[in-house]
């Protein structure tokens, strides 16, 4: 699973619970059950608004019991070293925002920066990868450094793919197209091959990488 699915998995989670913590708190304090005539059963919280999120019998059932301090400290440091860590994990850059080209400068006149974004060289790299033989759909990323930029593809095999003629069709290809076009003396780059199979059958392998 990608991380944006992830992401979107664990905000939906997130979400719902916010959302249905938030229903009972509203639907208690505005006494919403007496208003409607509604019964809830016994366990059912914050039923009016007098009513405390947890009440005294609750917050000291376990009080007594030794395991009872170190799980209430150790739970809610875990929730909040888990939400920090996802916090840092999204700040953290998958790679670099764009690669830097040579751009060696005669003498004498001043030197130009050029920089090409991550995005841009991803988005040729797929247009051209889709279009070979065998190709169905095709992800790619561009890692490492700005100075040392690293190429990893994703595809989707069409049936009756030939893999041996994709895998020197990418390498002679979109990469050298790519390093030509950046004017680098050499870009690492990865292909996964994913074979397109049904659903609960798919199955993905990793090809060497290819210089």
């Amino acid at each position: 699973m990608s991380r944006r699915a992830v992401n979107r998995t664990l905000l939906a989670l997130v979400g719902l619970a916010l959302l249905a913590g938030g229903a009972l708190v509203l639907l208690g304090g505005l006494d919403a059950y007496r208003h409607l005539g509604i019964t809830p059963p016994h366990w059912w919280p914050l039923t009016s608004p007098d009513q405390p999120v947890l009440s005294t019998a609750s917050r000291t059932r376990w009080t007594d019991r030794d395991w009872w301090w170190p799980v209430a400290i150790a739970v809610p440091a875990l929730v909040v070293l888990g939400c920090l860590w996802w916090l840092f994990s999204q700040l953290r850059r998958g790679g670099p925002a764009g690669v830097d080209l040579p751009s060696p400068a005669a003498p004498g006149e001043p030197h130009f920066a050029l920089h090409v974004r991550s995005r841009a060289v991803e988005d040729a790299i797929e247009a051209e990868t889709v279009a070979l033989p065998g190709v169905d759909r095709v992800t790619a990323k561009v890692t490492g450094a700005a100075r040392r930029p690293e190429v990893h593809t994703a595809v989707r095999l069409a049936p009756g793919a030939d893999t041996a003629a994709l895998l020197a069709a990418y390498r002679t290809g979109p990469v050298e197209h790519a390093r030509h076009s950046l004017g680098l003396t050499s870009l690492p780059a990865q292909l996964r091959l994913r074979g397109a199979k049904p659903r609960r059958e798919r199955s993905g392998k990793k090809a060497p990488r290819v210089k």
